[in-house]
């Protein structure tokens, strides 16, 4: 039984060992980018949206996360973050 377990373990680790990171898109505020949406979730998020949210969208999506999900973003950092996202990964 033990070597059930094992090879169930075995079958999952090449899965977990070849995901890659997500790098996000070389510009001004990136940092500030992977600093705070990292903090809750996978950064995968952010080009899996890219080009459905415009402008609106991503202020949007970051104001939820800070008042729906409890993000802690201080309100400064919201409109460079917003910028960021718009920039880089809003709709066109």
């Amino acid at each position: 039984m033990k070597w059930v377990a094992l090879l169930g373990l075995l079958a999952v680790v090449p899965a977990v060992a070849s995901e890659e990171q997500v790098r996000l898109q070389e510009a001004e505020g990136r940092t500030r980018a992977e600093a705070h949406c990292s903090m809750c979730h996978s950064l995968d998020y952010i080009p899996l949206n890219a080009g459905i949210l415009d402008r609106k969208g991503w202020e949007a999506s970051v104001n939820k996360m800070i008042k729906v999900m409890g993000a802690p973003i201080p309100a400064g950092e919201v409109p460079a973050l917003v910028d960021y996202l718009t920039r880089n990964y809003g709709k066109q």
